[in-house]
């Protein structure tokens, strides 16, 4: 798949991952607010594919960032630069620029088309938001 870099050092392919890791390509300070942080990269995503941008696990775990909109989407016709919006929890935190920030994972996206009708009755019906246990 090509790939653009627009900012140097800020992605590197790593053969045995699933998910690429991508870096900051600028310094950010990031508060309660969402902001958003270039990640110096473009894409070229073949048809039928996306692009899922996730927050690396360590995010999570050593600092207040939460990525805002929980995943990242990213369609096969964007030829942009890919941003990721965050927001602090806690604190201010600042991003430095070449920070390992978030990683992208390319799945198959099949084309769905909605129809408006009657749904077939399932064991589980409606119940949902903990209906199945924890």
């Amino acid at each position: 798949m090509l790939a653009r870099l627009r900012h140097p050092d800020c992605s590197r392919s790593y053969r045995a991952r699933r998910c690429q890791i991508i870096y900051a390509a600028e310094d950010a300070d990031v508060f309660d607010m969402p902001t958003k942080i270039r990640l110096g990269v473009g894409m070229a995503i073949p048809a039928g594919y996306a692009l899922l941008l996730f927050p690396r696990s360590s995010i999570g775990v050593k600092t207040s960032l939460r990525m805002t909109n929980s995943v990242g989407v990213i369609d096969s016709d964007y030829r942009g630069e890919i941003c990721a919006l965050y927001s602090s929890t806690k604190w201010s935190h600042h991003v430095n620029a070449g920070d390992r920030i978030a990683q992208g994972m390319i799945v198959k996206s099949e084309y769905v088309e909605f129809v408006i009708g009657e749904l077939d009755e399932t064991e589980r019906g409606e119940g949902g938001f903990g209906s199945t246990g924890v």
